[in-house]
């Protein structure tokens, strides 16, 4: 039986152990935590195939320019002489263009699509989590914000995305109970959500039940390669070995990936989430409020209320500047939910790791022919979870992968 080490517990490298372990792989999962906060739980749980833009959209960095001046912009990169960050910059300007992202948009619809279907199949296998088909509703306050938005739409709908436009009132007449302040929305029936903290839960029960091996709080210090591929990994003094490897670290996977001679171009993006009560259970459609790119999305009883994209470097730093941006966004677009400032301890906050085109990296490494990347997934992670982990098990078994991967080389900068 051949075995794979799989370097990261989040959602990546969760469905990817899911799906190796179905096809007989002996598999085992090392992360730095005891995997009870990744990324993967503090998010805003939605499925989103209306998401084909990237990051590395047109006008982002003079959107990205205006906002810095703003400590509660939804897009900040904080100055720094950090090499990395210099080199991920210019990378990301070079992609900032109409024609790449054109070129983006359907290799990530098609791995969105993918991946909902996918979620689908999971939930039949693993018992409920929460996901709910109710789409996703992009509610905007502005005729220039309406008029960017309705021309999304018609794009999504030319890619064969299930779109609608609606007024402030139809919005209304969806969810009667919740009062909305808004000139209208674009309704994206193609997205999905689902609770991130059940699912996260329940795979990991399931895969340690089958037989999946979990080595908590052990981080990576050392990578041992030759003959062009990895032929073992530390963890201090533990010495590990498998036949192929899977980086799927997240926002830590550059420097897990330096340890073996690699490079991976990518920045953490921090962002915030915080709970908020909601006995009424008022919503039952996640939105994203476009103008403060804030997502709200109902959680069992609860409404968790999510945003800010802060380029940096890996921190502990809580900027409750950027929190109350996301309060006061809610209150403006939703006057009836009155969220107030959380206290500073129940503030979530994770890191998405960030490609300078907006593309996930998802392939074999061009030098260690023996390690599949499977990283960069921005806000997309749990989004793009379960197609990303099919990939992966399907490029190890040297199968025909379900999308055409080449688009997400890892090799590609």
């Amino acid at each position: 039986m051949s075995r794979v080490i799989i370097i990261g517990g989040g959602i990546i490298g969760l469905t990817s152990a899911w799906y190796l372990q179905k096809s007989g792989y002996e598999v085992t999962i090392i992360d730095k935590s005891d995997l009870s906060d990744n990324c993967s739980y503090g998010n805003a749980g939605m499925i989103v195939p209306s998401h084909f833009v990237p990051l590395a959209a047109p006008g982002m960095i003079e959107k990205g320019i205006r906002w810095m001046f703003n400590s509660k912009s939804p897009f900040y990169v904080r100055p720094s002489l950090n090499a990395g960050l210099f080199s991920w910059g210019l990378k990301f300007m070079q992609n900032a263009t109409s024609e790449k992202a054109e070129r983006a948009a359907i290799p990530l619809r098609d791995i969105s699509l993918l991946s909902k279907a996918l979620f689908e199949d999971i939930e039949r296998d693993l018992g409920d989590f929460g996901l709910q088909e109710n789409g996703i509703l992009m509610m905007y306050k502005t005729a220039k914000t309406e008029e960017e938005e309705l021309h999304l739409a018609e794009k999504a709908r030319s890619l064969g995305l299930d779109v609608q436009q609606l007024s402030a009132k139809e919005c209304k007449d969806l969810q009667p109970g919740l009062e909305v302040d808004i000139k209208g929305a674009v309704h994206y029936k193609c997205d999905a959500h689902l609770y991130p903290y059940v699912l996260m839960s329940m795979l990991i029960s399931r895969l340690e039940a089958s037989g999946v091996k979990f080595a908590r709080n052990k981080a990576i210090t050392r990578i041992k390669t030759g003959e062009g591929k990895i032929l073992g990994i530390y963890s201090g003094d533990e010495h590990f070995t498998a036949d192929y490897y899977v980086l799927a670290s997240g926002s830590w996977s550059p420097e897990v990936a330096a340890l073996a001679g690699l490079k991976i171009p990518m920045m953490p993006g921090k962002g915030y989430s915080f709970m908020l009560p909601e006995p009424q259970k008022r919503m039952h459609i996640p939105a994203l409020l476009c103008e403060a790119k804030v997502a709200v999305t109902p959680m069992n009883g609860s409404i968790r209320l999510g945003g800010t994209m802060e380029i940096d470097k890996i921190n502990s730093r809580v900027n409750m500047n950027r929190v109350k941006g996301i309060v006061e966004s809610t209150r403006n677009y939703f006057p009836g939910l009155k969220p107030e400032l959380p206290e500073i301890s129940n503030v979530w906050y994770g890191f998405r790791p960030c490609s300078p085109d907006g593309l996930p990296y998802i392939g074999r490494s061009q030098k260690l022919n023996n390690l599949i990347v499977a990283t960069g997934h921005g806000m997309m992670g749990l989004s793009l979870g379960p197609a990303t982990g099919k990939l992966v098990s399907e490029l190890i078994k040297e199968e025909k992968t379900s999308l055409d991967v080449s688009v997400y080389s890892p090799n590609r900068f």
